[in-house]
C-alpha cells in the first residue's frame, strides 16, 4: 500500500458502515479513504426516487454523517452529474482508485458501465462489489441454464447453493477527510417535502443503520416467533418492516440472514422454525424481484408475459384512480391500506396485493398506475419488488397470480382483519360498525348505519364499484388472451 494512496468510496443505497465490502476494500488497500455521495436522481429516469424515497433518503444520509462523523471521517455530497462529479474529486483529491457496491436498476447498470469503462481508461482503479444481495443474478440458473422465473426452484436452488459468508464488521476508525475537501449542506439537496404531509413518516420509522438493526433485533426476539400465520395481518404487528432499511442499504440480506442464523445457534429458534424459514424465503422473495429485474430489464414498463402486451385496457377513469389513490373507494380495507400508505409511507402485504388486485383488475386500470403511485408513497418504494409485486397481483409477471385470482376486499378483510382493528384505526369514520358490517358498510341496515353515525355519501363514500360485477367483467377481459401458461 502506497503512504499517498487515496480511494474514494462511492455511497449509493449502501448506507451503512458495517458489511460494506467497497469501503472495507477501501480501507485494505488505500490509506486515504473518502466517503462520497452524488445526488443524480436524473440518472435513475423513469423511475427517479418519489418523494417518500427522497425523505428517506435525506435522514438516512444525516444518519450515515452522524456515523461517519464519529468514526474520525465525513460524507462528502455533490450533485448533478454523476461522470463529471466523479472526475472532479478524483482529480482534487488526487485519489486513483474508485469502489462502489452495485446496483441492479437498468439505468443504473448502462451508467455505471459507462463510468467503470471511461475511469479504467484514465488508468483509476474501479471496482465494484455486492452488498445488495446473497446471490448475484448470474449465480442462480435453472436447470436449462436459464433465468429462474419460478420462485420455488429459484429459491430451492438457492438453499441448496447455501450462504457461505459473514457480514463484515464496522471499522473501528476512519481516515481524516482534508477539511479543505469541499461538500455541498446535506439540506441544500431539497429531499424534503415543501408540503407538511411527512409527521406521520417521522412517527412511525427510526431511519438509519442503527434503527434498522433494532428493528431486526427486534423482531426475531418477538414477532418471528409467530411470523408464518401473524405476517398475513395487517392488524397485527407481525412483520419486520426491514423493507425500506433494505432497500437504502441501511442493512444488508446478509446481516439479516446472519442475524437468524445466530438466534439458531443461540437456542432461540429450532433449526428447522417454520416461522423463520418463511421469514428467510420473503428474503428469497426480494432476492427473486431483482434476479428478474437483471435478466428481464423491461419489466418495469412491460409485462413478462408477453401475452398481456394485447390486454384491451380501457381508458383510465380518473376520479376513480383518484378514489383509490387517496382511500375513497367506499370498500374499507382498501381505503384503510391507501391512507396507511399516505400517512406513514408503508402499506402491509397482504393489503397491498388486495388494493393492487383492486385497482388492475376489479377496475381494469394498468397496473402502472399503481406502480408509479406506490413509486411516489412507499418509504420502501424498489424498483424490482415493486415490478414484481404488480405484475404478479396483475398476473403478467414471474410466478404470477392466475387471471383468474381476484381478491374480494370484503372476505379479505373479514379474514385478515378479524376484529376490525385495522379498519377502525384507519377507517375512523364507520368505526362505530358492527364487525358482520365493518367490512361491507353498504350491506348494513338504515338502523345500523343511523346506530354507528354514518350517512353513506356523505360522512363515508359509497363504493366506487360493484364487486361482483367487475370481477366477472374481469374474467371475461382477462380470459380473452388466456393460453396455457408456457413452461419455464
Amino acid at each position: 500500500m502506497s503512504s499517498s494512496s487515496t480511494a474514494l468510496v462511492w455511497l449509493r443505497r449502501d448506507l451503512r458502515l458495517a458489511d460494506n465490502p467497497a469501503l472495507q476494500h477501501a480501507l485494505s488497500v488505500a490509506e486515504t479513504v473518502i466517503p462520497v455521495y452524488i445526488h443524480a436522481p436524473h440518472e435513475e429516469a423513469p423511475w427517479e426516487p418519489g418523494a417518500a424515497s427522497l425523505w428517506w433518503l435525506h435522514h438516512s444520509l444525516g444518519a450515515l454523517s452522524n456515523d461517519l462523523q464519529r468514526l474520525g471521517s465525513r460524507l462528502i455530497i455533490r450533485s448533478g452529474s454523476t461522470p463529471e462529479c466523479l472526475e472532479s474529486l478524483l482529480a482534487e483529491t488526487g485519489a486513483t482508485q474508485l469502489y462502489w457496491n452495485r446496483l441492479y436498476e437498468p439505468a443504473v447498470i448502462k451508467r455505471d458501465q459507462q463510468i467503470k469503462q471511461q475511469l479504467r481508461d484514465q488508468s483509476i482503479e474501479v471496482q465494484s462489489f455486492n452488498s445488495a444481495l446473497l446471490f448475484e443474478p448470474w449465480e442462480i440458473t435453472n436447470k436449462a441454464g436459464q433465468p429462474c422465473k419460478v420462485f420455488t426452484p429459484f429459491w430451492k436452488t438457492c438453499c441448496a447453493q447455501g450462504v457461505h459468508r459473514l457480514p463484515l464488521p464496522t471499522p473501528e476508525t476512519l481516515p481524516a477527510v482534508d477539511p479543505e475537501l469541499t461538500s455541498i449542506p446535506l439540506a441544500a439537496l431539497g429531499l424534503l417535502p415543501t408540503l407538511d404531509w411527512d409527521t406521520g413518516l417521522a412517527s412511525s420509522w427510526q431511519v438509519g443503520e442503527q434503527g434498522a438493526h433494532e428493528a431486526l433485533e427486534s423482531f426475531i426476539d418477538g414477532a418471528m416467533h409467530a411470523y408464518k400465520e401473524d405476517r398475513n395481518r395487517p392488524d397485527l404487528a407481525g412483520t419486520s418492516k426491514l423493507s425500506p432499511h433494505l432497500h437504502f442499504g441501511e442493512i444488508s440480506p446478509l446481516q439479516v440472514h446472519s442475524a437468524c442464523m445466530r438466534a439458531v445457534a443461540e437456542g432461540r429458534y429450532p433449526g428447522e422454525d417454520r416461522h423463520l424459514l418463511h421469514f428467510l424465503s420473503e428474503i428469497g422473495w426480494r432476492e427473486f424481484s431483482y434476479h428478474l429485474l437483471y435478466h428481464f430489464p423491461q419489466t418495469p414498463e412491460s409485462p413478462l408475459d408477453t401475452r398481456f402486451e394485447r390486454f384491451p385496457w380501457p381508458k383510465t377513469d380518473p376520479e376513480q384512480l383518484r378514489a383509490w389513490q387517496k382511500g375513497q373507494t367506499g370498500i374499507p380495507i382498501v381505503d384503510a391500506a391507501m391512507r396507511e400508505l399516505w400517512h406513514t409511507g408503508w402499506m402491509h402485504n397482504r393489503v397491498r396485493m388486495v388494493v393492487a388486485s383492486l385497482l388492475s383488475k376489479n377496475l381494469q386500470i394498468h397496473w402502472l398506475e399503481g406502480a408509479r403511485w406506490f413509486w411516489d408513497t412507499l418509504v420502501d418504494a424498489d424498483l424490482a419488488n415493486n415490478t414484481q409485486g404488480w405484475q404478479w397481483t396483475a398476473g403478467c409477471g414471474a410466478d404470477a397470480a392466475p387471471y383468474f385470482r381476484i381478491f374480494n376486499p370484503v372476505l379479505q378483510g373479514e379474514r385478515f382483519d378479524p376484529q376490525g382493528k385495522y379498519v377502525r384505526q384507519w377507517v375512523p369514520e364507520i368505526a362505530g360498525l358492527p364487525d358482520n358490517y365493518l367490512q361491507k358498510p353498504w350491506e348494513a341496515p338504515a338502523e345500523v348505519l343511523a346506530a354507528a353515525k354514518i350517512n353513506l355519501g356523505r360522512t363515508y363514500p359509497h363504493p366506487i364499484l360493484d364487486l361482483g360485477e367487475t370481477r366477472q367483467s374481469a374474467l371475461q377481459a382477462f380470459s380473452a388472451i388466456k393460453q396455457p401458461p408456457v413452461a419455464s
